[in-house]
């Protein structure tokens, strides 16, 4: 290369010639360039093309899901726009979960999972995750076509307006980059499948609780049958529980883990925030009620009010920023920002009623300290 440079320095007179000579150098020497071992790139795994060949269904014409899989449903379901959902686990033969650590769950290599979305009684679409051999999941979502009778593979970028909503509105089946931002806010990327959402102690009060399937599949039930090991024994003994001053709180705390909390925890990207709402299963006090209540937005939100300046102010939620964020569908305000198109109603009424109750209860505990 330096020869090549010094011809192109010494262009004048013979320009031609140089241009010439330079050339043939450089023709010359690219079969040296090209003989170069190349790094190899191993591609990443593909999804099935269909949902039949990620092996849900034992017959596929009748819809007949593989009883092999265990069907479960969390006490906190995430909020997708009145969505009906079923949900499904399968491990491999042999294997169990790793629930040693019960806040995030280690899952055998070649774990797959499910879950189905219907609106109206029609099924829209459904997920799929498998955990692959290098560790790494794989994410991918099927769209159901009118009649039922197939699932094909959606594009890595989606797909809008997969379902009306009404309003000018639809059900939109996410991309794989935004079902990763949710799942891989935390030390654990599945979700629903945990300690506290299989917890037999459920929450009668919990927004939109799922019937649940049979056999219920809890922790005692994993346990039993050599699904789940390592769990500890304090947690066998008294299954976990959000520790709360009221069923309204609890049910309010557990709404937040099951929306926000996967994004919303001390151990993600968003940990510098200081706003914890995914709730341990240690039976500590909540960390929502510490990093939320009475605690100052760090940064308001295009289209928040200016007196929304706590995140939860008591007795106030039409000045809580969270309580703005969580009834808003202003893209640049609306929380969770993702999956979700109409706002949670039941949700906002319960969420309102415990900023409310907080108020009181906080009054109450001032008045015991004062006569203790």
């Amino acid at each position: 290369m330096r020869t090549i440079m010094a011809m192109v320095q010494g262009f004048g007179a013979g320009r031609r010639r140089c241009l010439a000579m330079a050339t043939a150098v450089l023709v010359l020497a690219f079969p040296l360039l090209n003989s170069v071992e190349a790094v190899p790139q191993s591609a990443g795994p593909k999804p099935p093309r269909t949902l039949e060949e990620t092996g849900l269904y034992s017959d596929f014409a009748t819809l007949q899901v593989d009883q092999r899989h265990l069907a479960f449903s969390p006490q906190y379901p995430l909020w997708t726009d009145g969505a009906t959902k079923r949900r499904w686990i399968s491990l491999p033969p042999g294997t169990a979960i790793d629930g040693s650590d019960p806040d995030a769950w280690s899952f055998p290599i070649g774990t797959r999972l499910w879950k189905e979305f219907a609106f109206g009684g029609q099924r829209v679409e459904t997920r799929f995750l498998e955990r692959q051999a290098d560790g790494h999941w794989l994410y991918a979502a099927y769209a159901w076509t009118a009649d039922g009778r197939e699932a094909q593979l959606v594009s890595e970028r989606g797909r809008r307006g997969a379902y009306p909503l009404g309003g000018g509105r639809s059900h939109a089946i996410p991309g794989v980059s935004d079902c990763k931002a949710c799942h891989q806010g935390g030390r654990s990327e599945v979700l629903g499948f945990s300690a506290l959402q299989l917890s037999p102690d459920r929450d009668p009060d919990a927004p939109h609780a799922e019937p649940r399937p049979i056999p219920a599949v809890d922790l005692g039930y994993l346990v039993e049958n050599g699904l789940l090991v390592g769990l500890p024994d304090t947690l066998r003994e008294t299954p976990p529980r959000i520790m709360a001053a009221s069923s309204a709180e609890r049910a309010a705390l557990g709404y937040l883990h099951g929306n926000c909390g996967h994004c919303h925890n001390d151990q993600g990207s968003l940990q510098n925030l200081g706003l914890f709402l995914r709730h341990s299963s240690a039976g500590t006090v909540p960390p929502a009620i510490a990093s939320a209540v009475g605690q100052p937005v760090r940064k308001a939100a295009p289209g928040q009010s200016p007196d929304a300046v706590l995140r939860i102010e008591p007795g106030r939620p039409d000045r809580s920023g969270l309580m703005q964020r969580i009834g808003s569908r202003y893209p640049a305000l609306q929380m969770p920002p993702l999956g979700t198109a109409l706002v949670d109603k039941e949700a906002i009424a319960l969420v309102e009623r415990w900023i409310l109750e907080a108020d009181q209860l906080r009054k109450e505990a001032h008045l015991q300290e004062k006569g203790d």
